[in-house]
């Protein structure tokens, strides 16, 4: 049995085991909501020798008794530092307590910390620790950049940089879902081809975006990284930070979606004022040369607010306010204001 934290990791797992499976006839389910639970039910019935899916419903078949763990030799533990920030655990308790405590467990994850080795402790028994280091992580195809940039004057740099780099597949990674969904409106209202992709999809809508970058039908994908970290598409030439990750780590698994298969890429990383201390904490840990790319865009400057002159009723001086005066409704200088305006209540 192998866990995953979406939908998208547990299709993408099982199909690559699929692949290695069939020269050993091998049966391989995955097991996700968002769709047709019966069909779930029918395979399993008919006898599947790995199941790789997501806590949810793995618990929804086990207490339907449409799932037996009993002989499970074998649990993997994928992304676990992702299932834990998701708040997986007492789900993870759950199901592990239903396989064999005689069984192999193994455990990934892209950072070890405190919640991550309650882990190992409770589940796994002397475990041989494995650890790539940074500097087996390849970036060297990867042409890393970096733009600082106004927030007022953000969305017209990235709209130069998608104009100016011939960008043919590109993902362009947000903070938030509000954010990714705003961002790729804003995109295809300047006329790009853009689609959001984050958790609050339905399973339907997220295949539909997915298979569409995947087919080439779609140019740039606005995506949050957790929707982003299942999918195994070919061909990204660019990767854009139009946020950037807090967590170090996290730039690493943005940017490994690009220079796949032997191929070069390109990321781009946008840095509004104040960020630089999280672009320094990249540079740390990737010991890689990030560029500075220049911007040509102007700050746009603020317009001044329009003012219209007017009479104060009590004092009778002239006076300018913000606001067209209407004629059947007193006005009223700054410092009369003040004086009529009553006193706040202080609690």
């Amino acid at each position: 049995m192998v866990l995953e934290p979406t939908r998208e990791l547990a299709v993408q797992v099982a199909d690559h085991l699929s692949r290695i499976g069939r020269y050993a006839s091998l049966k391989i389910l995955p097991i996700y909501g968002g769709t047709s639970i019966q069909k779930q039910i029918y395979a399993l019935e008919k006898g599947v020798h790995i199941v790789v899916g997501t806590p949810g419903r793995i618990i929804d078949h086990l207490k339907r008794g449409t799932l037996n763990l009993a002989s499970v030799k074998v649990v993997v533990l994928d992304e676990a530092d992702r299932m834990l920030d998701m708040g997986f655990i007492d789900d993870i308790d759950y199901i592990l307590s239903k396989v064999p405590r005689n069984r192999q467990t193994s455990l990934f994850s892209a950072t070890i910390d405190q919640s991550v080795m309650n882990v190992c402790n409770r589940y796994m028994r002397n475990p041989e620790k494995i650890l790539v280091s940074r500097d087996e992580i390849a970036l060297t195809q990867i042409r890393q950049y970096y733009m600082v940039v106004n927030p007022r004057s953000k969305f017209q740099i990235l709209c130069n940089v998608l104009d100016e780099n011939h960008i043919k597949k590109a993902i362009i990674f947000c903070k938030t879902r509000r954010g990714t969904d705003m961002l790729a409106e804003k995109l295809r209202r300047r006329g790009y081809d853009a689609k959001p992709l984050h958790g609050g999809f339905t399973q339907a809508q997220r295949d539909f975006v997915s298979n569409s970058f995947r087919n080439g039908k779609l140019k740039l994908l606005v995506a949050t990284d957790v929707a982003a970290r299942g999918l195994d598409i070919q061909g990204i030439t660019h990767i854009i930070n139009y946020d950037i990750p807090l967590d170090a780590l996290v730039y690493f698994h943005r940017i490994g979606r690009t220079a796949r298969m032997g191929r070069e890429g390109t990321a781009i990383t946008l840095v509004s004022y104040g960020e630089m201390a999280e672009l320094n904490r990249i540079r740390a840990l990737t010991k890689t040369t990030i560029e500075e790319l220049e911007n040509e865009v102007q700050t746009p400057t603020k317009e001044p607010r329009k003012t219209y002159k007017a009479v104060c009723a009590d004092c009778g001086s002239e006076c300018e306010v913000p606001f067209k005066p209407d004629p059947n409704r007193p006005v009223y200088c700054r410092e009369c204001w003040e004086k009529r305006r009553p006193p706040i209540e202080r609690l």
